[in-house]
């Protein structure tokens, strides 16, 4: 199956899937996130791969990932694998329960100016109440 080279949103079974392409490169002893070629430049007016919001959306997605495939029990293996407090995965793997166009407005560049973590892992369950809480349009 060949992987898309663009964001896609589907639905599966009763599960809303976001999947953003994206590699990982290391560069200075630091990982970067590559998007892939083809997306369009003009949607993200500057590289986000060093931004702390992007990495920690791309990194509590390949979390989530882990613990759906088994590769680890629970969050607390998880946690003790990455070298990380069981806390800090928890609130991280709440961000993968954002809304999909904030996601893609966070990896595009165009979020609200003084967006942080601490505001993210804040946010209610609900998207109509995350886009509210944000000052997103609502859908």
């Amino acid at each position: 199956m060949n992987k898309p080279d663009r964001p896609t949103l589907t639905t599966d079974g009763g599960c809303l899937r976001v999947r953003v392409p994206m590699t990982f490169k290391r560069r200075g002893g630091r990982k970067e996130i590559v998007v892939s070629e083809g997306l369009d430049a003009a949607r993200s007016p500057a590289p986000r791969s060093g931004d702390p919001l992007v990495l920690a959306i791309a990194r509590a997605h390949r979390w989530k990932e882990l613990l759906e495939i088994g590769r680890y029990a629970d969050i607390t293996e998880l946690a003790q694998a990455m070298g990380v407090n069981s806390s800090y995965v928890g609130r991280l793997l709440n961000l993968t329960l954002l809304a999909p166009d904030i996601i893609e407005t966070i990896l595009l560049g165009r979020d609200p100016g003084g967006l942080s973590l601490e505001r993210l892992y804040r946010l209610p369950l609900a998207w109509e109440e995350q886009r509210r809480a944000l000052g997103f349009p609502a859908t």
